[in-house]
């Protein structure tokens, strides 16, 4: 509106501000009898000073309107990070289609993922574990080395190069299961198949490091294989426990990333800190004490199956059903009401 047409249009609005004021004010200046359906007198005392009541009605009718609520401040999604529950429909949907394997493929492919831990489970031993001195002198350092440089690697090479891993697989196909997507069958078949694979696979690798020559001399991988096998069976169960769930959430951070370098610091960072930690991983240790006991540990092949495989892979199946139960709640057909 032009200034003009506003000062034309003031007087009338002045004019309808007057009306509103006198017709909320007049009837209540009235006195009380002349409200009365019977014509009686007026009693004193009982009008109110129209000019008190005019000025609280104009305040009422013309005052400002309130301040909108304030705006909830919701945080952004990170930049290429899936939410939670969408990264749980991820999960499932992978952990359906691994079931749906057949068994050949998911034994094959098991074997694949054994070489690749392996190999993580050797390099962590060739850096990490070839610095005596800083373990003496600096141990905390000595293990964020036996952490960071290893393991890591094994499993960035299951991920993006295809791999069965037994421990991934008890929380992923659990999954799958509890969301009806992959059945009781099938879920033991993925974890029998991956299980055998990457036993065969931890084997072989075994193996061929032995015909190189590379470790004739190391010393580390025998002190870890007495070490591993020294542990009471309670607890190499809850360390099994507590591994897995370190495991199963890198993989879950790395199904949640979608760029490369996201699947890898989702996945390095737990797979460091479980490794640095001294937790217990079954097929890592499908390597570590057979290499220990190929190079001369004091250690017979059925101790270290059942004072550490045994408790171990109990424990590693524990910590990953855990993780699916939790997410199946949160996210899943567990946390919904069943309907009549």
């Amino acid at each position: 509106m032009t200034p003009a047409a506003q000062r034309a249009a003031a007087p009338a609005a002045r004019r309808l501000r007057r009306v509103a004021v006198r017709a909320v004010a007049e009837p209540l200046a009235r006195p009380a009898g002349d409200a009365g359906a019977n014509g009686g007198p007026a009693h004193a005392g009982s009008s109110i000073p129209i000019t008190s009541v005019g000025a609280g009605a104009a305040a009422l009718a013309f005052a400002p309107p309130p301040p909108p609520p304030a705006a909830i401040n919701i945080p952004d999604p990170i930049p290429g990070v899936l939410p939670p529950a969408a990264v749980y429909a991820k999960v499932v949907d992978g952990g359906a289609g691994k079931a749906a394997l057949p068994w050949q493929k998911v034994l094959v492919l098991g074997i694949m993922a054994g070489v690749y831990i392996g190999f993580g489970a050797l390099l962590s031993q060739v850096v990490g574990g070839n610095c005596p001195g800083l373990a003496a002198a600096n141990p905390g350092m000595q293990k964020m080395l036996v952490g960071a440089i290893g393991l890591p690697v094994g499993l960035m090479l299951v991920l993006i190069c295809g791999g069965e891993l037994f421990t991934g697989n008890t929380a992923f196909v659990t999954a799958a299961a509890l969301e009806g997507r992959a059945s009781p069958r099938q879920l033991a078949k993925s974890w029998a198949c991956s299980y055998i694979g990457n036993a065969i696979g931890t084997a072989l690798f075994i193996s061929a490091i032995c015909a190189s020559g590379l470790m004739a001399t190391a010393t580390a991988p025998p002190a870890a294989a007495v070490a591993k096998t020294s542990l009471a069976f309670g607890t190499a169960f809850v360390r099994g426990v507590l591994c897995n769930m370190f495991v199963c959430l890198g993989i879950w951070q790395a199904t949640a990333a979608t760029s490369l370098t996201g699947k890898f610091v989702g996945s390095w960072l737990p797979v460091s800190a479980f490794a640095a930690i001294g937790f217990e991983h079954s097929v890592a240790n499908m390597f570590l004490v057979p290499m220990g006991i190929a190079l001369g540990a004091p250690v017979a092949l059925s101790t270290f199956l059942t004072a550490n495989l045994l408790p171990v892979t109990l424990g590693n199946i524990v910590g990953g059903v855990l993780v699916a139960l939790a997410y199946a709640y949160s996210f899943g057909s567990l946390g919904k009401p069943k309907t009549a």
